[in-house]
């Protein structure tokens, strides 16, 4: 901000530089009349010159102050308020519209100065052509410019060239200017957006719907800057919105069709897709039409979301991100996004703030965002005084220098404009911008509630507001741009199609949520959307694939390249193993990543330092040494005629960011797109986008997606932050029957993925950890997968693969066995000990310590959910006289046991029990006591050894 002032300043001070000397030359400096004055006259006639140019400097000076002063606070006294009611808090401002003597005082100047005329300075474009204006005119001028229906706030930007460019907007005399033609064009936008609320009002009047009552301007103002986009190039548009207004964007914006959106209302609607569905104004929409005002295709895409609102921002963002990637579109060009908010929601939700700081940092921007903040001036019954601590909802947006329009919504032409220099500012700065529609909700919350039991006042004042429709038609009526009779027709014309659509409607009997979908995958699915197959090819490489990437892994492949020493012990240590034909956790992952690449599937990996990796182990992102900036990533040097890989540190962010990758997974099926936590724990600032679009999502929108999210996790007496990836949480959530002992025909593990909302594993080794990466995109379909990720595994000497266990066949193991002495003599067997992830490592320590590896089998759960009961029964019937113990570093009330336990039960038949030995039940997840994390595992590790452990306890 300071560097604008600065600029603006040098500019202005130039320009007076002129004026200065232009006073100079013409003060006196020798005669007056034909006599030249004596020195004492001569002093005082040129001290009064001096005066008297100080004071037209001081004056010029002030009058320039003035017009800044209209540039930054002008928009506190604009018109913006419908009812009139608004306040903002403007102290420490003495401004007050059309009160010229109370201005000018303010400033040093008296009423006589009105009439003169002052120099323009150059960051000003009210003049026009004209260098001078009287101080009257200025003032005018600029109260239309910024105190009318239209409050500009910009002075923040640190741009001067920006600023600029917005005042010319805003001051040019007579730019706001519309034809004949757009005014009737923007009155037939208005009559489509009312009078679709007022159909659903009639035919529903008892039913939730969300109306735009109060803001129907709403829809022109899309079409406007979706119709400014489009002439400037762009021919696909993402949309996300909350719930107030949705059935009319998607009428009069996407253009669904009518009848399908009437359907809706029928109670007796059956839903003909699988999962729960969702209400109506949460559905989303995938559509490609002509754009009647640019002739050019274009698709409109709306986001379906959940009530959470503002969870969708960043689901928006990562899918625009995609598609702009994905057509080469490397400056948003042809790819944009357009975000819609409530007020309340909009300056009350931190993912906002976490979005916006997403818009500029290189992996994550789309180039631009128009955020539309629908203000009702209200949240449901809270007023903006108790809801908010700043004067505006929309003043997080300052925080990324995006310019903020707020327009009064009642004023149709005054909206139309500023989303035209919206759409424009988007082209040209490939910046966030914002408008704030400044409103009112006519009925409550939605159309049951009473909004006079909180807002008396507020609503006397809404239920005497003329509809914007009747003032605006009545204005065109009497510039004469239409006729009365034109205005009725063209409302009569669209309450005929309403009428219609209706009638149609009415042979709708089947719900299909597919005709809802807002992310298609075209060729993916078949044309009903099932899977092309129910098969899963395997997940193995042939061994030259497996050398030839543990040897670029283990190099850097650019020449003079200065590698950091201990990097470079890294890739040394990473050669020997590939020499050894081994995989260390990095590995492994390097091979599932390098051999998608290869066969054209592009791999994203973001989240918070992921390019190092937390831990120190990855090093996918290598850094010069010696030259600033200077990286190379050795993965994106595999093979010729690769796909790209994208490894991208992200912001100290969890909801945004993996909200937006969630949205670029949405946008291609081939593609592996993982989001890593610094610690599993993490994941819990993200729930929202967990448990609203991952857990659920297909089954309330039909909506695959592959999206893999990594969570490092175990006890390692490291604290209750940085140890548990909340297994249980998800687990929780997995929708498979524990009491049900499924069918087991045909591809069961893949049927079984198939009919899942997710899956969730703990990869104990390299190997498996790689084949389940590799499955994700060779499954036929695409399921969310958590994968509960190592920490103090990544380097155990133990957790270790060959190149066999990926070798050519091989593929990932749900269940891996006991190959041991126990698995010899199974019938000798007491104890099976099932368990998963690195307790595994602690356990056959312990049991080769104790000379118990004929009496106790340990088998390690992989996939934990789905839970695969065909290989655990034929575990369970291997070792048929052993005792069944389930083992977990994790509390019992946490970690894995009660998901685990009614499965087993219900493959034996609850014939045996399986009891639990790990940590006892506790509020917090782990310790961050060292000697009481030791003991705690000394503890279960004895019960888990003690053969006689169980023999007293009651089933």
């Amino acid at each position: 901000m300071y560097c604008a002032w600065l600029e603006d300043h040098k500019n202005v001070h130039e320009s007076w530089d002129g004026f200065f000397r232009n006073i100079q030359a013409s003060s006196p400096s020798g005669e007056v009349g034909e006599r030249r004055p004596s020195a004492l006259l001569q002093g005082r006639v040129l001290s009064h010159s001096h005066d008297m140019a100080q004071k037209v400097v001081e004056d010029h000076l002030a009058v320039h102050t003035l017009i800044r002063a209209y540039q930054i606070r002008g928009h506190h006294v604009a018109q913006l308020d419908p009812l009139g009611i608004l306040e903002v808090s403007c102290s420490n401002f003495s401004m007050v519209p059309m009160m010229s003597a109370i201005v000018v005082g303010f400033y040093g100047l008296d009423e006589s100065d009105l009439d003169r005329s002052f120099q323009l300075p150059p960051t000003t474009f009210i003049g026009g052509q004209e260098p001078t204006l009287p101080l009257r005119e200025i003032i005018r001028r600029l109260e239309m410019s910024y105190c009318g229906h239209i409050g500009v706030e910009f002075m923040f930007i640190n741009n001067v060239d920006q600023c600029q460019w917005i005042r010319q907007k805003f001051e040019t005399p007579g730019i706001m200017q519309f034809t004949n033609a757009e005014k009737r064009t923007l009155l037939a936008r208005l009559i489509r957006s009312t009078r679709f609320e007022d159909f659903l009002a009639r035919k529903w009047s008892s039913e939730k719907r969300f109306g735009l009552e109060g803001c129907e301007v709403l829809i022109p103002a899309l079409k406007t800057i979706i119709d400014k986009s489009s002439t400037a190039g762009i021919d696909s548009v993402i949309m996300g919105m909350p719930h107030r207004g949705r059935l009319n964007v998607l009428a009069n914006v996407i253009r669904k069709d009518l009848d399908q959106i009437f359907c809706q209302f029928d109670p007796k609607l059956e839903a003909a897709d699988e999962g729960s569905g969702d209400v109506k104004y949460h559905l989303g929409m995938y559509h490609e039409r002509i754009n009647r005002g640019t002739d050019k295709n274009i698709t409109l895409s709306l986001m379906a979301n959940p009530s959470h609102l503002e969870a969708v921002d960043p689901v928006v963002q990562g899918k625009t991100k995609a598609e702009q990637f994905y057509r080469g579109d490397s400056e948003g060009k042809k790819v944009m996004s357009i975000l819609m908010h409530g007020d309340a929601a909009f300056a009350g939700q931190g993912v906002v703030y976490e979005t916006f700081h997403l818009s500029e940092l290189p992996s994550y921007t789309t180039y631009g965002t128009i955020h539309v903040v629908v203000n009702n001036q209200i949240g449901f019954t809270t007023d903006p005084r108790v809801a908010r601590s700043s004067p505006y909802p929309t003043d997080v947006a300052r925080v990324v220098n995006a310019p903020i329009f707020h327009v009064n919504a009642d004023d149709p032409e005054a909206v139309m404009y500023v989303c035209q220099v919206a759409a424009e500012w988007r082209t040209t700065f490939n910046k966030d911008v914002v408008i704030d529609l400044v409103c009112y909700r006519r009925f409550g919350h939605n159309e049951m509630d009473e909004p006079m039991f909180t807002q008396p006042l507020m609503y006397k004042q809404i239920r005497r507001q003329e509809h914007v429709l009747k003032k605006y038609s009545d204005k065109l009526i009497a510039e004469g741009v239409v006729t009365l009779q034109e205005f009725e027709e063209e409302v009569a014309k669209y309450d005929k199609i309403c009428e219609e659509a209706y009638t149609s409607s009415k042979d709708e009997k089947i719900l299909h949520i597919r005709h809802w979908l807002d992310s298609p995958w075209p060729g993916f699915f078949t044309a009903e959307g099932e899977p092309r197959s129910m098969s899963c090819l395997p997940t193995g490489l042939d061994e030259d694939v497996l050398q030839h990437i543990g040897t670029t892994a283990s190099s850097v492949p650019l020449e003079d390249f200065k590698i950091h020493p201990g990097v470079s012990r890294i890739l040394r240590g990473r050669a020997d193993l590939v020499k050894n034909r081994q995989l260390d956790w990095a590995l492994g992952e390097y091979m599932a990543f390098g051999s998608l690449l290869k066969d054209g599937i592009h791999v994203r990996l973001s989240g918070q330092d992921v390019e190092r990796g937390t831990f120190s182990h990855r090093h996918h992102v290598l850094h010069d040494q010696e030259v600033d900036k200077r990286i190379c990533v050795p993965m994106n040097h595999l093979w010729q005629n690769q796909a790209l890989y994208t490894v991208c540190n992200s912001s100290l962010s969890e909801y945004g960011v993996l909200g937006f990758e969630l949205g670029f997974a949405m946008a291609s099926p081939n593609a592996l797109i993982l989001w890593e936590a610094q610690f599993g724990d993490f994941h819990n600032t993200a729930q929202c986008i967990i448990d609203q679009f991952i857990s659920s999502g297909q089954a309330k929108w039909v909506r695959n997606n592959g999206i893999i999210l990594l969570l490092p996790h175990g006890m390692e007496g490291m604290g209750p932050e940085h140890s548990s990836a909340r297994p249980e949480r998800f687990l929780q959530m997995s929708k498979d029957d524990p009491d049900h002992f499924p069918e087991f025909s045909g591809d069961f593990e893949v049927q079984q993925l198939n009919d899942c909302n997710w899956i969730v594993v703990n990869c104990s080794t390299p190997a498996n950890y790689c084949h389940v990466l590799r499955r994700q995109i060779l499954l036929p379909f695409r399921k969310p997968l958590i994968i509960f990720t190592p920490k103090s595994l990544l380097r155990h000497p133990d957790a270790r693969s060959s190149f066999d266990d990926l070798a050519k066949g091989t593929k990932f193991k749900r269940l891996i066995l006991d190959v041991g002495p126990a698995s010899q003599s199974p019938g000798q067997v007491k104890r099976v000990i099932f368990c998963t992830g690195k307790v595994y490592y602690e356990l056959a320590k312990e049991r080769k310590q104790q000379n118990m590896e004929k009496d106790i089998a340990i088998i390690r759960l992989e996939q934990i959910s789905p839970f695969p009961f065909d290989l655990v029964r034929e575990e369970v019937d291997k070792y048929s006289n052993a005792e069944l113990v389930w083992c977990q570093e994790e509390h019992k009330n946490m970690g894995y046991f009660d998901y685990v336990r009614p499965r087993v039960l219900t493959v034996v038949a609850n014939k045996k029990p399986i009891w639990y030995v790990g940590r006892d039940p506790a509020a917090a997840p782990a310790t961050g006591n060292k000697s009481t994390h030791v003991n705690e595992l000394k503890r279960f590790m004895d019960t888990a050894f003690n053969l006689s452990a169980f023999q007293e306890r009651d089933l």
